[in-house]
């Protein structure tokens, strides 16, 4: 794994979490808020961009929602294969809502802890 991969872990494992938390609360919707969130964090690191969208295919599987589970299948290997030759969509939320290679906006305080995993070490 990556240094910036290894700084990021905590930050991308605190928004599964949450996201387990309000599954568990019975907000789905605001679960995969968290996993999207994830996915920001996540998506520069190729072992933490897979890992959320097992989370993500996860997730769909407990809402029975089939179209994010075929989804997030391919995402999974576009994840594995995509972001180790560097095509990552900054910025992109991770959901069969949003289309894979469009680049968004990245809430502030989402990019400082991504521009903090990135400069921490140097």
């Amino acid at each position: 794994m990556s240094e910036f991969g290894r700084r990021i872990r905590p930050y991308v494992k605190s928004e599964i979490l949450a996201a387990y938390q309000a599954e568990r609360r019975g907000q789905p919707d605001v679960a995969f808020s968290h996993l999207e969130r994830a996915h920001i964090l996540g998506q520069a690191s190729t072992v933490e961009h897979v890992r959320v969208h097992w989370h993500m295919l996860l997730w769909s599987i407990h809402q029975r929602n089939v179209q994010e589970c075929l989804g997030q299948l391919l995402r999974i290997v576009g994840a594995a294969i995509g972001t180790a030759i560097g095509l990552v969509p900054q910025g992109n939320t991770g959901g069969t809502n949003a289309a894979p290679f469009k680049r968004m906006p990245i809430p502030p305080e989402l990019a400082a802890r991504i521009e903090e995993a990135r400069s921490s070490g140097k």
